[in-house]
């Protein structure tokens, strides 16, 4: 991948010319440059060399008064799944970036490139041609924060091995090297898939970790090839703030280590004499692994690295904070050392999760959850607290749907009427946005009355566009605070069944509906005595947390989807099948 191809070249350019601009932008190559009429090529002796002639040169350096433009040569045959994208704003959220690349199709990696220029550059891998090339038409040039996006084809070192058909998984080149995001191989992580390293430091430590118009927070950055959040704005306030650390784990140790070096200095500088322990953050599902049968993982981590470790209590937890602080104490190698065995038996576990995960029908087929958020690294929207892991039940507990395009669904979801104006948004953009990045219909319907104390949100659209945006607006609430901070975020959902299926639902003598109950943790009721619509359906209830929600609605639809399946005529031989009854 380090063959350039040159474009925008004058008719006036000698091979001489572009030997003179490399050398003078010290850029090495490693083969003559092959001069054509408008454009040319040349071999750079690694991708180091090759990243620096396209972040130096391209749109920037004039040859007899045209701009070059620099980028990676990629002939046809590789011109599949995979692209760079370059100039992403150095300060912009991994959320923010993975969700954007999911607009336009299932993102299958994507690794940041270590490269010495401020903006970021990432490899992306989409699922299918169709999608690269889209994101290709809609991201090159565009603006992401005053900064346009330059996107561009790398080679797909598998696309000729695997021949025209492009669908379905991807395996790997026999010949070739293995892909850049194989486990093991020392590439950067993944932007959803890697779990991160989450840490708690004490707000007044921030500061000093950030430096002098943020000089200190770019040079661990740049020795630890990390991308740093230091959740600043989080929990006003707060003794402590979170940082969340992308990289290697060798790069999260070395980040946190850093880090953990900055804050004694502070406190040697500041008379700080309260001792300064290391705090991880970790989510609940992966803790019990971690402390082992009997405690005996835990104390075998505190033997080898002289530590005492200690986790915070479950009665902490909530939906909308599933972490839990592991605190750890010793001297700063101690604790560096204790760091890398406790995340490497968090990863270990999330990998086991993943996949186990992928062994199950999902709950939703085709559900990208990684676009949601909902694994370590957070959704635009939902903070770090969110950036978890699904809890049990939220997958597996559903058989899928079958195969082809999913029925769009109606659900009425039930908001604080105060808090319809976070939900709009100013000039109604988050509405918009929601509804785009969900694809879903979604309407705030009129208030029944002058003091009506919530307002009903119309939410039409299949299966994956209810959860996202159902997941979107619960998190907006939490954001809000229209929730307090150690309060789960419960809303009521209703949704209409045929009045014919009501029953199934009930189950004899409520037996279905208490299984329900049971199951997903959330209050189902079918109010007695109804009065069908004139489309002859009646009201479930639905209230409980997110999760609780969206397992219940799955299986609701389940029985009504085995209600419509059982109420279809069979056809007779060689007659015609007749038309689905109506709903």
């Amino acid at each position: 991948m380090n063959k350039l191809y040159i474009g925008n070249v004058s008719a006036e350019a000698s091979e001489e010319d572009f030997e003179t601009i490399f050398e003078q932008w010290k850029i090495p190559h490693s083969g003559p440059f092959l001069v054509k009429t408008g454009y040319a090529f040349v071999d750079c002796p690694d991708e180091k060399a090759a990243m620096k002639a396209i972040d130096v040169l391209s749109g920037k350096v004039e040859l007899h008064g045209k701009l070059l433009e620099v980028e990676h040569s990629v002939p046809k045959r590789q011109r599949s799944c995979k692209l760079q994208i370059r100039n992403i704003p150095p300060h912009m959220q991994w959320e923010v970036l993975d969700s954007m690349l999911a607009q336009y199709g299932a993102v299958e990696s994507c690794e940041q490139v270590n490269t010495d220029t401020e903006t970021a550059v990432v490899n992306v891998r989409y699922a299918a041609k169709d999608q690269a090339r889209l994101a290709m038409e809609k991201l090159n040039g565009s603006m992401m924060e005053n900064y346009a996006l330059k996107v561009s084809y790398i080679p797909d070192e598998t696309a000729a091995a695997e021949g025209p058909s492009a669908g379905g998984r991807r395996g790997f080149n026999a010949r070739g090297p293995p892909r850049s995001s194989s486990p093991g191989l020392g590439a950067r992580p993944k932007v959803q898939s890697d779990i991160p390293l989450r840490m708690l430091v004490p707000t007044q430590f921030v500061g000093a970790i950030i430096g002098k118009e943020g000089a200190t927070i770019r040079n661990i950055t740049k020795q630890t090839h990390s991308k740093i959040d230091i959740h600043r704005k989080e929990n006003a306030g707060a003794a402590e703030k979170p940082i969340t650390i992308h990289s290697t784990p060798e790069g999260c140790s070395n980040a946190c280590r850093t880090i953990m070096e900055i804050m004694q200095k502070e406190a040697l500088d500041t008379k700080f004499t309260e001792e300064i322990p290391l705090k991880i953050l970790a989510h609940n599902n992966f803790v019990g692994r971690l402390i082992g049968k009997e405690g005996r993982n835990l104390k075998k981590i505190e033997q080898d690295t002289g530590t005492k470790i200690t986790i915070s209590p479950l009665q902490d937890l909530t939906l909308y904070n599933p972490e839990r602080t592991i605190t750890v104490k010793g001297a700063i190698e101690a604790c560096s050392r204790a760091e890398e065995e406790v995340m490497k038996k968090i990863r270990e576990s999330y990998e086991s999760d993943m996949a186990a995960m992928n062994l199950q029908s999902n709950l939703i087929p085709g559900l990208n959850l990684n676009a949601l958020g909902l694994f370590p690294s957070g959704a635009p929207g939902m903070g770090p607290s969110m950036s978890s892991v699904p809890p049990p039940g939220a997958h597996g507990g559903c058989s899928s749907f079958g195969q082809g395009h999913p029925e769009s669904e109606t659900v009425h979801l039930f908001i604080p009427a105060l808090a319809v104006g976070a939900i709009i948004g100013k000039q109604g953009q988050h509405i918009k946005q929601l509804s785009h990045f969900a694809g879903a219909s979604i309407k705030i319907a009129p208030a029944e009355g002058m003091d009506a104390k919530q307002r009903m949100v119309i939410i039409v659209g299949p299966p994956e566009a209810q959860f996202k945006a159902q997941c979107r607006i619960f998190g907006k609430l939490k954001e809000e605070n229209f929730f307090g901070p150690k309060e789960e975020v419960k809303l009521e959902a209703h949704i209409k069944v045929p009045s014919f299926a009501a029953g199934r639902v009930i189950g004899k003598g409520g037996k279905t509906v208490n299984e329900l109950q049971n199951l997903t943790c959330a209050e189902v009721v079918v109010p007695r005595d109804q009065t069908p619509d004139e489309n002859d359906q009646v009201i479930v209830k639905i209230s409980g947390h997110f999760f609780a929600c969206q397992l219940a609605q799955r299986k609701i639809q389940e029985i009504l989807a085995q209600v419509r399946r059982q109420q279809q005529p069979k056809p007779t031989s060689g007659a015609q099948p007749s038309l689905p009854r109506r709903k």
